[in-house]
């Protein structure tokens, strides 16, 4: 077994479990807003990422963490964390928090679109993939996780499931180049 399914057969039953609380509390979005910013946070630190999967850490130095970051954090889910370090499960913080947005999406109806583009887009931008998005899923809302990559020379690649659109201009040149290669 690959250690991605083993944090996937983790990650899914805490993160039912959250979703389940969520639910009976009508607190579904608010957990979901909750669990964004701790994997904004996560990933823009790779030292907290560290010092959570750290097992040799103190229980009370993690908790504390999140103590810190209380006030923000609904108290349920405050608990939950908690719960998840008590268990010695908080290492897969970030394959949960996923999980449960992949949750909270499917309730909602919600596709997230992965875009790759060479240079900041603009609201009006986003706007337009997320509603070639809906038309191409038949979704009701479209969630956007934009990355850049300078690589792309211009334009954006979406990725929705397995479905890819490529319509940046290295794709566009690698398909050219492919074409001309072929006509020869």
């Amino acid at each position: 077994m690959s250690s991605t399914t083993v944090s996937l057969e983790i990650a899914d039953p805490y993160a039912q479990a959250l979703m389940s609380l969520a639910q009976d509390q009508q607190l579904e979005d608010r957990f979901g807003q909750d669990a964004q910013g701790l994997l904004e946070l996560l990933k823009a630190s790779e030292d907290l990422q560290r010092f959570l999967e750290n097992p040799l850490m103190d229980e009370a130095a993690k908790k504390g963490v999140f103590q810190q970051l209380g006030e923000d954090l609904h108290p349920l889910f405050s608990n939950f964390l908690k719960l998840l370090i008590d268990k010695g499960r908080i290492g897969f913080l970030g394959p949960i928090l996923k999980r449960y947005q992949e949750l909270l999406r499917q309730l909602r109806k919600t596709v997230l679109a992965e875009v790759t583009a060479a240079v900041e887009l603009s609201d009006a931008q986003k706007d337009q993939i997320r509603q070639k998005v809906t038309a191409m899923t038949d979704a009701e809302q479209v969630d956007l996780e934009v990355s850049l990559n300078a690589d792309l020379l211009g334009g954006v690649i979406i990725k929705v499931g397995s479905q890819v659109v490529d319509a940046s201009l290295r794709g566009q040149l690698r398909r050219l180049s492919m074409q001309l290669n072929s006509a020869t």
